[in-house]
């Protein structure tokens, strides 16, 4: 699959505002939707941990992926910052197409 949804957890929406300004800026990702209020009950150095965190959802191109997770980890506090991706196997024609522009891609 060329295309793919990456999620990216962020501690706050402010945070994860400045990520998705910054990928969609620099066409590293088509869109991406930032979706307040989740709750992730995870694992960390040995303790569970419950936090509230906020979900960013990016549409971009596999081949632009590298670069995306790259980029993130330069702009996330945390250490390990959770850049995970899924292949988008079907789309509209048109949304398809304005994802490419969107990334600079053809």
């Amino acid at each position: 699959m060329e295309h793919i949804v990456v999620f990216i957890t962020a501690p706050n929406k402010e945070t994860a505002a400045g990520i998705a300004r910054a990928l969609v800026g620099e066409m590293l990702a088509a869109c991406i939707n930032i979706i307040p209020g989740v709750r992730s009950i995870y694992s960390w150095q040995g303790k569970i941990e419950d936090e509230e965190e906020v979900l960013l959802i990016a549409k971009t191109k596999k081949e632009l992926f590298s670069k995306l997770s790259g980029r993130v980890k330069e702009l996330h506090p945390y250490q390990t910052p959770e850049i995970i991706a899924l292949p988008i196997i079907e789309g509209s024609p048109e949304y398809i197409s304005w994802l490419n522009d969107a990334t600079g891609q053809k």
